[in-house]
């Protein structure tokens, strides 16, 4: 097997595990699974399930991305050195998923804000937690 396919492989398992603890859960196990339906379709009812394991096993042990991501590098090395022709399919799907290129990623956040006297503003653009009196 080529580097190539070996990379696409291990960025695909580490892209797939990244996101299965993301709002883009959905978005990626449907991709990964109608990917899967194209190139293997009798495999694709047992990845959908495997994905779900996975995702309920991530849950349980955040420690363990390193080792499911290896997992699904595996799975993924395995399907391209069968069927080396479905890569170009495979790197479309992860340039599709990558949280760089998701329209949330492009979003931009612009805060303004002033305070005068004693007042006090508190500004995030995402989670803000204040824990003083």
């Amino acid at each position: 097997m080529n580097a190539e396919l070996v990379a696409l492989a291990q960025s695909a398992g580490t892209t797939l595990v990244g996101l299965m603890a993301t709002d883009a859960w959905e978005r990626t196990r449907d991709g990964v699974v109608a990917f899967w339906q194209r190139a293997r379709p009798e495999r694709a009812d047992a990845v959908a399930a495997e994905l779900s394991n996975t995702r309920e096993d991530l849950s349980a042990d955040t420690d363990t991305e390193g080792e499911l991501a290896a997992e699904w590098q595996g799975r993924i090395r395995r399907l391209l050195t069968d069927q080396p022709q479905v890569a170009e399919e495979l790197q479309r799907l992860l340039d599709e998923l990558s949280p760089s290129t998701s329209p949330a990623a492009s979003a931009s956040v612009t805060q303004h804000a002033s305070a005068t006297g004693q007042s006090r503003v508190y500004q995030a653009g995402r989670d803000l937690h204040i824990t003083e009196p």
